[in-house]
């Protein structure tokens, strides 16, 4: 066995490397306006170097109105101007590569803004037009054309179609500010291979591909009704053969990333690309074949709660499905759209995550203190797993969910578009705290785009450097340890396991124990090298307690 090489001339980086999620406009403010912003990310890139990431991914931060929190690009190849300029990106870049991080941003490849160039030209020229054919336009139903097309839903609420003043309906899976692209035209598929290359030559090393599964679509008339709108886009997948969804994980997206592999294989070292496809893990392997993306998220592993049982399964089979697709496994516990785990972890099992966040997190009421000892267990669990490691901006200070944000701020396209019944991710997405005082916390020198609660200083990075069993000093132990221990791709699950514990060896025969049950269990032999809570009195590990164990 040898240790994987994560330097940067290394093709393989990715695989087993733990990769920073960046959400500009949370991340750090240097202008003070409130807003989060690039150059406020390039000079906080020696935290990220600190905690011993090997790479940040930057959400968007491209020209947009933010009805979708910067996912409504009007522009794929640009910087939003009050996030900066491509001056301003590459100095990032530079800066991040100086301090040995690499860098991969967001590609939003299924929709653009409404105020996109392209689809302010599609309303000018009128049904039938060329322009008209890069997005999907239909006529309406009913008598007088004043039907939608078709029952498809939006993601976000309500009819995934909106009718313009000519008559016709233009598809929108998400916002009406989002129309979608039509990746059956030729010319939209020629501008993104332009948008990849673009960025690449930036020195960009990689992509997260936003939707990956809904680029194709049936197109073919009449157009089919799912007959179900009801039904939420897992259950509509579940309903019908592999494939044939009209709009979601159909068979035809896969020529559309091996065509993008070609583009990004001609790099060197070759560009990384990670697929966020919400779809069952066999079908989820279908996009990490090293002939298109190469890898892609694993949303099972995030939505599993705090069970030993369900975790083990999950992670045997997507370690398994991985394997099968030549890829390495990906493990997140909490993104941009997510409650927390700080928080998520705490609550019951089956809990309406929508409706305790529109009681403002009160019902349930959620323990932080033990909610901050279990997302520490499941962090150190989670940087154990043989794979890549995604962590969100923010959770290596353990902070909770904001659940009880105001809805006169709420920023969230989902409040409004569900008729204020799903509050939506603003809760998440509120920004960092750097320090116990200033008016945002050391964000920047003004307030914040989003109210912080006051508690926020007690997480400030200030507080926890250098802290002694703090959660940032936590996440910069195991992170250095991690690249230590690293060797193969496997794990082996330990025999005679106490009910409710996670054991496993990995190659060189370092363990991972971590104790889900509500009762202290002895340890076997092995020196502990790192604790997410401190062991008992008498050595055995406590509950939602998670301990490496070193041969």
């Amino acid at each position: 066995m040898t240790t994987p090489d994560l330097s940067p001339k290394s093709p393989d980086w990715w695989r087993q490397a733990v990769i920073y999620q960046v959400y500009p406009r949370s991340f750090a403010d240097a202008d003070g306006d409130g807003l989060g912003d690039l150059r406020g990310i390039t000079h906080r890139l020696t935290h990220l170097a600190a905690l011993g990431v090997d790479a940040l991914w930057l959400s968007p931060f491209y020209p947009s109105e933010l009805a979708d929190g910067g996912y409504d690009v009007a522009d794929h190849r640009d910087v939003d101007p009050r996030l900066g300029t491509l001056d301003d990106f590459d100095a990032m870049v530079a800066e991040a590569h100086r301090l040995g991080l690499k860098v991969i941003v967001d590609i939003v490849p299924n929709h653009t803004s409404h105020q996109h160039v392209w689809f302010q030209e599609a309303l000018r020229a009128g049904p039938g037009s060329a322009a008209r054919d890069r997005y999907v336009f239909r006529d309406g139903r009913g008598a007088q054309g004043e039907l939608p097309p078709t029952d498809w839903q939006s993601v976000f609420g309500g009819s995934a179609w909106r009718r313009v003043p000519d008559g016709q309906w233009y598809l929108h899976l998400f916002a009406p500010q989002q129309p979608d692209l039509n990746w059956e035209n030729e010319e939209v598929r020629a501008d993104f291979r332009t948008t990849l290359r673009f960025w690449s030559d930036r020195g960009v090393d990689g992509f997260r591909v936003d939707v990956a599964h809904a680029l194709a679509k049936d197109l073919d008339e009449p157009l089919r009704d799912l007959g179900a709108p009801e039904l939420s886009d897992e259950a509509a997948l579940a309903t019908m053969p592999p494939g044939s969804h009209p709009f979601y994980d159909r068979d035809e997206v896969h020529e559309i990333y091996r065509d993008w592999r070609k583009i990004l294989d001609a790099y060197s070292p070759p560009r990384m690309a990670v697929a966020e496809a919400w779809v069952p893990g066999a079908r989820r392997a279908l996009y990490a074949r090293p002939d298109e993306l190469g890898q892609a998220f694993n949303f099972e592993y995030l939505k599993t709660g705090w069970d030993a049982g369900e975790l083990r399964e999950v992670i045997t089979a997507s370690l398994a499905t991985a394997q099968a697709a030549g890829a390495s496994a990906t493990w997140v516990l909490s993104n941009h759209d997510v409650v927390r785990h700080a928080t998520r972890l705490m609550l019951p099992p089956g809990t309406d995550t929508d409706a305790w966040l529109l009681s403002g997190g009160s019902a349930p009421a959620v323990d932080r203190a033990a909610g901050l000892r279990r997302a520490r267990a499941a962090t150190l669990l989670m940087l154990a797993l043989p794979g890549s490691s995604y962590v969100y901006q923010g959770e290596e200070l353990g902070l909770p969910e904001v659940a009880d944000l105001p809805t006169a701020v709420l920023q969230d396209p989902i409040w409004e578009q569900t008729g204020h019944v799903r509050k939506g991710r603003d809760g998440c997405r509120v920004p960092l705290p750097w320090t116990t005082s200033g008016p945002s916390y050391g964000f920047g020198a003004g307030g914040a785009w989003l109210p912080q609660p006051a508690g926020f200083a007690s997480y400030a990075v200030e507080v926890q450097d250098g802290a002694e069993g703090s959660t940032l000093e936590l996440y910069r132990t195991a992170l250095r340890l991690r690249r230590k221990l690293l060797e193969s791709e496997s794990l082996t699950w330990a025999d005679d396991t106490p009910p409710g514990v996670l054991h496993f060896v990995r190659s060189d025969g370092w363990r991972c124990l971590a104790n889900l049950s509500d009762r202290p269990v002895p340890l076997p032999p092995g020196e502990p090298l790192l604790s997410s809570a401190p062991l008992e009195p008498d050595g055995r590990l406590g509950p939602d307690t998670t301990v490496w164990l070193g041969r």
